[in-house]
């Protein structure tokens, strides 16, 4: 993958397909952009995407493969792959409930009665799950025979666990996997992995060390034509570290709750901490589908300090999604913060571009949220709408929006920035952060015979992007 910008974006959120996706991005950002994360654009039942029916085709309300091979002429395109679960409205499961015992795809699916002694877990079983709910992790389904039985599903009702442990399942992972690099894929998104090792007597949650086989398994498929695998998980960042140790790309989720607490309280020595640490290989974000992540900073903030900003995003209109695992201990704890990184900063415009700078610096390969590209604003009238909190950061833009909204002064601002991360030769390697005081932050990105440097005043948010070619100098008093 090329050292740009990745933009990550539904099918219908920047514009309403594929093809509208193309032409704003081509007509408005085509130096900004290097690569698109397309979230999943296959027919699905729920979770906006992410329970599949198959992979083998494209949601026809979005386009077609046609579609994404245009995209793909300009930009590098990453895809999802749920290796966790599938629609309990594919085939697969539909013909599991229909022809149950006799199905060949009564293994594909993770059931209950095989998975625990006695068909069914204890109460202590259940507590020692990191699961999303309050209950045991599964649904109940009624087979054509009249039967019933609990099949495992860690997510939505639409969302059913693959058995990693049976071959028909692997042979649906490798097929799908090759058909996804038939099409163009230049990166997999590996969703949701760590839920996918499930064993018992354990948390069933990057179990080790069969997580390391199912990785390798999967990255032995992509291999075939080159093709790298970014494993995505919400955890301690200490598991990030693990991941990137065995030579595999990560994500730094923990730079964005890092960045707020920077800004929040003109401070940097906690956002210094990790970038001493932090890999080197990795996916940096503000701002995702999935909201801010906040058990990823565990460690580099203390409880008070992470509270902090969980306090002052409250105050800035987010709503939150909680943890019911056992490390959750007497109560659920915030999860995620569901709010756009935008309004998470107050909706000020030198904050949000210092906040953005940061990252256009930091180790790693960026991703802009399409919120995040157009500085969008906590969208309260959808999240009230469809009755789902995650919505206040899921605004679906027209294209008559994004033309208005692209000239904004604070997105024109950000398009400079991205333009200097893109085209200055200088962010390939080396990394430094000097030794100020931590109410000043100085960051020197050197490679090609480029250098670069970053100057913050965290108290005014003013700061400084010094170039070598002074073309890319950019200033913000």
């Amino acid at each position: 993958m090329k050292n740009k910008i990745m933009l990550i974006t539904y099918a219908d959120s920047f514009g309403k397909n594929l093809k509208e996706l193309k032409q704003v991005l081509d007509e408005h950002f085509s130096r900004e952009i290097g690569s698109i994360h397309i979230l999943p654009f296959f027919p699905s039942s729920g979770d906006r995407g992410f329970a599949p029916l198959t992979y083998d085709t494209v949601d026809p309300a979005f386009g077609t493969w046609d579609d994404i091979a245009a995209l793909a002429e300009k930009y590098e395109l990453m895809y999802d792959f749920m290796i966790n679960h599938l629609s309990r409205r594919s085939p697969q499961f539909l013909d599991f409930v229909q022809r149950h015992e006799d199905s060949p795809y009564k293994d594909m699916f993770i059931r209950f009665k095989d998975f625990w002694p006695g068909g069914t877990p204890t109460q202590e079983q259940i507590d020692m799950l990191n699961k999303r709910k309050n209950h045991a992790p599964c649904e109940r389904i009624t087979f054509a025979d009249g039967t019933q039985e609990d099949i495992w599903c860690t997510f939505s009702e639409e969302q059913m666990d693959l058995n990693l442990e049976s071959p028909i399942t692997w042979e649906f992972v490798e097929r799908s996997l090759r058909g996804l690099m038939d099409h163009g894929a230049s990166m997999i998104r590996l969703d949701a992995f760590a839920f996918a090792t499930k064993k018992l007597g354990t948390s069933c949650f990057f179990v080790e060390p069969e997580m390391w086989d199912c990785m390798k398994r999967v990255a032995d498929v992509l291999a075939e034509r080159n093709v790298p695998m970014l494993p995505e998980i919400h955890d301690n960042y200490k598991i990030q570290l693990k991941i990137s140790e065995k030579g595999y790309p990560v994500y730094d989720f923990a730079l964005p709750v890092l960045v707020l607490h920077t800004l929040y309280t003109g401070n940097c020595r906690r956002l210094k901490h990790w970038f001493s640490i932090c890999p080197k290989d990795q996916y940096t974000t503000l701002d995702t589908h999935d909201g801010i992540g906040t058990v990823d900073v565990e460690d580099l903030l203390t409880e008070e300090e992470l509270q902090q900003v969980i306090d002052q995003t409250e105050k800035y209109g987010a709503n939150f999604k909680m943890d019911f695992s056992a490390k959750a201990k007497d109560k659920p704890v915030v999860y995620q913060i569901n709010c756009t990184y935008y309004s998470a900063l107050g909706e000020d415009d030198r904050a949000y571009l210092l906040a953005r700078a940061i990252q256009f610096f930091a180790p790693g390969v960026p991703q802009v949220y399409y919120m995040g590209l157009l500085a969008g604003e906590n969208d309260y009238e959808l999240m009230r709408r469809t009755d789902f909190p995650r919505n206040i950061s899921r605004h679906n833009y027209t294209v008559e929006e994004i033309e208005k909204e692209a000239q904004k002064p604070v997105v024109k601002e950000l398009c400079a920035l991205m333009r200097i991360r893109n085209e200055y030769p200088a962010f390939d390697e080396g990394f430094r952060v000097s030794d100020l005081p931590d109410d000043r932050l100085e960051i020197i990105r050197e490679s090609n015979g480029c250098r670069a440097v970053l100057t913050a005043d965290l108290k005014t948010k003013a700061f400084r992007i010094r170039c070598a070619d002074s073309a890319f100098d950019y200033e913000m008093k």
